[in-house]
């Protein structure tokens, strides 16, 4: 008997005699009616005949997202109709519907990928101080529950780390994650330690047929006899081997359960600070090399040489982050993720699907004013107001609320680069994706980049302009903002096309 059945079983009554029976039979059939109604429709599954009337859950409002906005669901022509009269490029058109998602209003600055990196930092200093090498305080770890059992070992985030009154052992610690420049002793993070692991479930893979278990439920064709062939898989992994070297690779293997589709990644999430250098030859960009990411005057300017691989591993890590905040009340909230090509495009046109992100078809204002950072073709860099990128957000937002949707820095997608485009997408939440492997063609590493960014002409900062980079490349033009998709999206939006 389950914890219902005693509620709605039909049992005999006790006999009661005289009024104090008659008080004691009004006292339980008062309770069973106040049990029924705590019970709630639950209280109901095992009822015999009656109408239908649905187990219900308990009502979900989900929370607004910090520096997030609300891209309600509706559809819109991508793309564009027309050929680029400037670059002759041809952009493939197609109506499509989007579901709504939550958009970071402007793109990740300094100051938020900075404090990934010194999560990341932190765990690593964390990890040593409870090593016995480093003098093994092991409160820096929790390895047991509340009743003293004992659970998988995590790292205990409400010790702080000995910054100011640190003794011996505790030092080495906390000045193992530095080094200093051997030519001008300036002592700085040593970026090569700032690795950060995660796992992420592939549940649309485990949910094909074709990986079924039970050889009969991968084909429903009763025509077909049922193949009892070996059912190939591949993940990802990853591991540091004895030289402190991130190993990287893709197995395949026969399918033996669901932990064939979990998959394992080591991101080193610094960003390449060099990418100012390397992009610009023969230009004085050392200022940038030495300061844009660690100096404050850059805190809230857009994050850049950041490669895709590393925007990824930033989302993962919001989410766990956000997970660890809200404890027990996450079951329903999606994770952070980079924003499909599509969901892009959506959310960059506004609520009216215009071919910027703001109304008018110009570049600048009646009276002279730019409506976004980029280089007008005449290659006036300054002519906007910055030489290289600005603050987030010092432009006006489109009607969606977003900020540097043009301009500004380019901005990762999620989606696999293909010259088909939407053409080779579902018109329902269009997305084409690809886990490369470590030993894939590079060719098959582009990922699509929008929004074009302050180096770019007019031509190239349209909400429709596509172009791509390698995953694994960074650039000193190119940064990146977040999506959450919504649990449930009661809004509409239905856009105008052009």
């Amino acid at each position: 008997m389950n914890r219902n059945d005693k509620y709605t079983s039909r049992q005999p009554l006790p006999i009661l005699n005289g009024k104090g029976g008659l008080m004691s039979l009004l006292f339980l059939l008062t309770c069973s009616l106040i049990l029924s109604s705590c019970m709630g429709s639950s209280s109901n599954a095992m009822a015999t005949g009656g109408e239908i009337t649905g187990i219900r859950g308990s009502a979900y409002a989900e929370p607004t997202p910090y520096g997030m906005v609300a891209v309600p669901k509706g559809s819109l022509k991508v793309g564009m109709e027309e050929s680029d009269t400037l670059w002759g490029a041809g952009f493939p058109a197609r109506d499509i519907s989007v579901d709504g998602f939550w958009m970071d209003q402007t793109e990740v600055s300094n100051a938020k990928y900075r404090q990934f990196v010194f999560w990341v930092r932190d765990s690593i200093i964390r990890e040593r101080l409870a090593d016995p090498a480093y003098g093994g305080d092991e409160t820096f770890k929790i390895e047991e529950d509340k009743e003293g059992n004992p659970i998988t070992p995590r790292l205990n985030w409400n010790k702080p780390i000995p910054w100011k009154k640190a003794n011996e052992d505790e030092q080495r610690a906390i000045e193992s994650v530095y080094i200093t420049h051997p030519v001008d002793g300036t002592k700085m993070l040593d970026a090569s330690q700032m690795n950060y692991r995660y796992e992420v479930y592939d549940y649309a893979a485990a949910a094909l047929r074709k990986y079924r278990l039970d050889p009969s439920e991968r084909d429903l064709n009763t025509d077909h006899a049922v193949s009892t062939a070996d059912v190939m898989i591949s993940k990802d992994t990853a591991y540091i081997n004895d030289e402190g070297k991130v190993i990287r690779q893709t197995i395949t293997r026969k399918l033996s359960g669901p932990w064939d589709f979990l998959n394992t990644y080591i991101v080193n999430i610094y960003p390449d600070t060099t990418c100012w250098v390397n992009d610009f030859r023969n230009a004085e960009n050392e200022r940038y090399l030495r300061l844009y990411f660690s100096n404050p005057a850059y805190d809230d300017y857009p994050v850049v040489g950041v490669s895709w691989e590393q925007a990824t591993a930033f989302c993962r890590w919001r989410t766990e982050f956000l997970v660890k905040g809200l404890g027990q009340t996450v079951a329903d909230v999606q994770p952070y993720r980079l924003p499909t090509e599509i969901e892009w495009e959506y959310a960059a046109r506004g609520k009216e699907g215009n071919p910027f992100p703001w109304e008018s078809k110009e570049v600048k204002s009646d009276n002279g004013c730019y409506y976004a950072n980029f280089k007008p073709d005449r290659g006036n860099y300054t002519k906007d107001g910055s030489l290289i990128t600005s603050k987030c957000g010092i432009f006006s937002a489109n009607s969606n609320g977003l900020y540097d949707m043009a301009g500004n820095v380019a901005e990762w997608t999620s989606t696999v680069y293909t010259e088909a485009g939407v053409e080779s997408m579902s018109d329902m939440n269009p997305e084409l994706r690809y886990n490369a492997a470590i030993e894939d063609p590079y060719r098959l590493k582009k990922k699509s980049v929008r929004g074009g960014s302050w180096k770019d002409p007019e031509s190239m900062i349209r909400s429709a302009w596509r172009s791509y980079e390698y995953q694994n490349q960074p650039r000193s033009y190119i940064g990146f903002r977040c999506v959450r998709s919504m649990t449930t999206d009661g809004g509409s939006k239905n856009k105008g096309k052009r």
